[in-house]
């Protein structure tokens, strides 16, 4: 592993934690490798591989009811559940609209707890952060965004996402792929987007612009931000995973570093 700096983090005046993965070891840290910080919204694609769990271990399905009237467990991972931000109230009728829902994913959490018979952060530690080795990991607050972890951590995540050992490739697959094209939605801090792309539990780049990953990065580059000014990004195309946490509120100066930032990182450790 490489201990290195990152220019585009020059100036930054906040913590900026940086690492970057292939699939099978970490291949440079900036920061405190084992510092735990506040994911916020990172936390989702972490909650989605323990339902992912669920569903492969036949606990739950994704076309099952969950949720509000007509939406199904689908539905609540992809944000199409109709969910607003947070609350109850509905916002448009499932699968018909990109409503980016914290809301959507605790009730997911919820509906995985009640079928496997504990509470879902128990589940989480027993079927991903523990098995994966996530030791710097707390995942007891909301599945949403309530979770804390390292930069060693995140990386661990990368490659399980990339090299997949909890679920099947299939599986992996299908959650990275887009569900529901053409759906419009607000992606927080960037807009409204005509064609907002989700996987299940993770963005998708697609063409949205501007955006937190560079422009040059594949429509099909995988990943979420979060709202304490964290991200995690899944480049298949150049078998790379990577992670940033500074443990402050989105802003600005995310805005102005992370499109350079993820340039940098790919320019420096993307394979050719």
């Amino acid at each position: 592993m490489e201990t290195t700096t990152f220019a585009a983090t020059d100036g930054f005046p906040h913590t900026a934690l940086v690492g970057v993965t292939g699939p099978e070891q970490t291949l440079a840290v900036q920061g405190d490798p084992h510092s735990a910080l506040a994911l916020a919204s990172v936390s989702k694609p972490i909650s989605a591989w323990g339902v992912l769990i669920a569903v492969e271990r036949g606990l739950v399905d994704l076309d099952e009811p969950a949720g509000p009237e007509g939406s199904t467990l689908l539905n609540l991972l992809d944000h199409t559940s109709g969910l607003p931000f947070e609350g109850e109230q509905t916002q448009a009728s499932p699968g018909t609209r990109r409503i980016y829902s914290n809301a959507g994913f605790d009730v997911l959490g919820a509906h995985v707890a009640a079928a496997a018979g504990m509470e879902f952060s128990d589940w989480m530690a027993r079927e991903v952060t523990e098995p994966l080795g996530m030791r710097d990991s707390d995942v007891t607050g909301r599945p949403s965004a309530g979770y804390s972890a390292s930069i060693e951590d995140l990386l661990i995540f990368g490659r399980e996402v990339l090299r997949p050992t909890l679920v099947p490739m299939a599986l992996r697959d299908l959650t990275l792929m887009v569900s529901r094209p053409g759906l419009r939605g607000v992606v927080p801090g960037y807009g409204s987007f005509d064609d907002n792309q989700w996987g299940l539990g993770f963005e998708l780049k697609g063409t949205k612009s501007p955006h937190w990953l560079s422009d040059s990065f594949a429509p099909e580059t995988a990943g979420h931000f979060g709202g304490q000014g964290s991200f995690l990004f899944i480049d298949r195309s150049r078998d790379i995973a990577a992670a940033f946490l500074s443990g402050v509120a989105f802003g600005g100066e995310h805005k102005r570093i992370w499109p350079p930032l993820t340039d940098e990182i790919v320019a420096r450790y993307g394979k050719r």
